[in-house]
């Protein structure tokens, strides 16, 4: 992946100030180097086989957690951005809502909650307040009488897919620079590590 993919628009580096001073790449947040281990395994979790209790963290998951960090606020910010473009009542949390609904189709609310990571009375309450402005529905499960399936309704559809479109044109603009390739290889590590990270 090219250097500076992780520089916001205008050169500057999302989540700092103008005057900060950007840490080198693989730096520990302090700016110090972080301390050489010896100790037997140290060594081992980058390769897969775990790391010895106690030992620091490697310098590349210290690296991992910032750029995370820093991905993980602005996408925050922007999800807030987008589910107000969607409606201007809805919350953040909303609009991955949309996102997962018109991927996979009708979900019971368990299944969201799950996939989601969040209890069943979070959920309950954000599809009440979709249901409510009409954007989600709920139908019968066939599959279980007793359960019911929430799908988008055909204004939260074109609501959303209004808005992804819209959204998918500025990562167009903003990854101009990037092969094909790099970033059908972003998604994938992405993709890896939205799996890794369920449960």
């Amino acid at each position: 992946m090219r250097a500076g993919g992780t520089t916001g628009e205008g050169g500057a580096t999302p989540g700092r100030t103008p005057g900060d001073r950007a840490p080198a790449p693989g730096t520990p947040p302090d700016d110090r180097p972080a301390p050489e281990s010896s100790a037997p395994g140290a060594a081992s979790w980058a390769h897969g086989s775990g790391r010895a209790s106690g030992a620091p963290a490697e310098r590349e998951f210290l690296a991992l957690e910032r750029e995370l960090a820093v991905f993980l606020r602005r996408a925050r910010a922007q999800s807030g951005e987008m589910a107000r473009e969607v409606h201007p009542e809805l919350e953040p949390a909303a609009y991955g809502l949309f996102v997962r609904l018109d991927d996979a189709g009708p979900q019971r609310a368990t299944e969201l909650s799950g996939y989601f990571g969040v209890g069943k009375a979070t959920m309950s309450r954000q599809l009440r307040a979709l249901e409510q402005l009409g954007l989600v529905a709920r139908d019968p499960d066939p599959a279980d009488g007793r359960a019911s399936l929430v799908r988008l309704t055909d204004e939260g559809r074109d609501r959303f897919r209004h808005v992804r479109d819209a959204r998918r044109e500025r990562y167009v603009r903003k990854l101009a620079d990037w092969d094909r390739a790099e970033v059908a290889e972003l998604a994938r590590l992405l993709h890896h590590f939205n799996q890794r990270s369920e449960g």
